[in-house]
C-alpha cells in the first residue's frame, strides 16, 4: 500500500461542487498533498476562481445535471478518485424550490455515477448528511438506520444515498458514502447559516436572532476535520474493502441552537442577547451522528472539537469583515 503521507501525490482527482464551502477547502487540502485536481464549475467567470488555489488546478465548465460534461472530464484528465460534493446546500431553499434541489442533489448524484461507472475511476466519495436519516429515534443515529427523510432537502440526501449503494450493490462501483454534522468554518459565506450568521450579527452589534425556538439540537462539525475524514475514507476504501459503505462523523456533541448562539457571543465577549422567534420549522429536532464506525474501521479521530473550531473561525470572520 502506499504510504498515506503520499497517497495523493501526482493523484488524478475530480471534484463537483470545488467552489462551494467544502469543495473549496477539499481543493486546497487536496492540492498541498500534491494531487493533481480537475474541478466542476457552474459559472467559468465565477469571482471565486480567482483565489491561488484555482489557479493550480484544471477547471471543467458544467454542471452535475449534465452526464457527457463529467464522462468527458473524467476520461480527458485520466481520473482516479472522484468526490461528489456538488449539492444544492440551503434547507430553506430546498423548502420553497424542491424540484430544483431534486435536480442538483439526485439527477446530478446519478449522473455522477453514471460516468464513473461508465469509466474507470478507482473510487468515488459522496458527501451525504445527517439529514439523509431524516427524524428517528433513538439517537445517535447509526449508519444501519433506514434512510427515510420527510422534507425536500432530508428525501434529496436519501435519494442520493440509495442511488449510491444501488451503483455499489448492482455495478460493484467502489463508492463510499460519507456523512457529516453541520459544517461549519472558515470560508462559508452562506449567512443563512446559524453560525456565520450569529458571528457576522455579533460583530457588527446586532441582536442575533433565531428562527426556531431555540431547542432544536445540533451536532456542529468543523470544516478542517470534515475535509481529513473525507480524505481518509478514500486512502482507505481499497486497503480495507469499505466499498459500498456509509461513515457517520462528528464530535457526539450535541448543543442547542440557543446554547451554540450564546456560545459565540460569549467568546466576542458581547452583552447582546439573542431573539428568540419561535417558527415552526420544517427540520429534524434532535439528529445527531454517531462515529463510532468510522474510529473502528478508519481509525478516525478528529483533530478539533467545537471551541477550537469556532474560535478559528470567528478569527476567520474577524479578518473578513476587517475587525481586529
Amino acid at each position: 500500500m502506499v504510504g498515506l503521507n503520499t497517497f495523493w501525490e501526482h493523484r488524478n482527482v475530480f471534484v463537483t461542487g470545488c467552489t462551494g464551502f467544502v469543495g473549496r477547502h477539499l481543493v486546497q487540502e487536496l492540492l498541498q498533498k500534491g494531487a493533481k485536481v480537475t474541478g466542476l464549475v457552474r459559472n467559468i467567470h465565477f469571482s471565486i476562481l480567482q483565489e491561488e488555489s484555482f489557479k493550480r488546478m484544471n477547471l471543467v465548465n458544467g454542471s452535475v445535471e449534465d452526464l457527457q460534461v463529467i464522462k468527458q472530464s473524467i476520461e480527458d484528465f485520466e481520473i482516479d478518485t472522484v468526490f461528489h460534493v456538488a449539492a444544492q446546500a440551503d434547507v430553506g431553499f430546498a423548502t420553497q424550490n424542491p424540484v430544483a434541489t431534486f435536480e442538483t442533489n439526485i439527477r446530478g448524484t446519478w449522473n455522477v455515477l453514471e460516468a464513473c461507472r461508465q469509466t474507470s475511476v478507482k473510487r468515488v466519495i459522496v458527501t451525504s448528511s445527517e439529514k439523509a436519516y431524516g427524524d428517528q429515534s433513538p439517537t445517535p443515529y447509526i449508519e444501519t438506520l433506514p434512510l427515510q427523510g420527510r422534507y425536500p432537502f432530508d428525501v434529496s440526501k436519501s435519494c442520493a444515498d440509495l442511488l449510491t449503494n444501488t451503483y455499489f450493490q448492482t455495478y460493484q462501483l467502489p463508492a463510499c458514502i460519507i456523512r457529516c454534522g453541520n459544517l461549519f468554518g472558515e470560508g462559508d459565506l452562506n449567512f443563512n447559516r446559524i453560525i456565520p450568521y450569529t458571528i457576522q450579527s455579533v460583530l457588527q452589534n446586532k441582536v442575533p436572532e433565531i428562527r426556531n425556538d431555540g431547542t432544536i439540537v445540533r451536532d456542529f462539525f468543523y470544516i478542517r476535520d470534515a475535509v481529513e475524514a473525507h480524505l481518509l475514507a478514500a486512502e482507505k476504501l481499497e486497503s480495507r474493502k469499505l466499498a459500498g459503505e456509509a461513515f457517520n462523523f462528528g464530535y457526539e456533541n450535541p448543543q442547542t441552537i440557543l446554547a451554540v448562539v450564546e456560545r459565540i457571543i460569549n467568546m466576542l465577549k458581547s452583552d447582546l442577547r439573542p431573539f428568540i422567534q419561535h417558527q415552526v420549522s420544517h427540520e429534524s429536532k434532535h439528529p445527531y451522528l454517531s462515529a463510532k464506525k468510522a474510529k473502528e474501521l478508519l481509525d478516525w479521530h478528529p483533530a478539533f472539537d467545537l471551541d477550537t473550531g469556532l474560535e478559528s473561525t470567528i478569527a476567520w470572520y474577524q479578518k473578513y469583515f476587517g475587525i481586529h
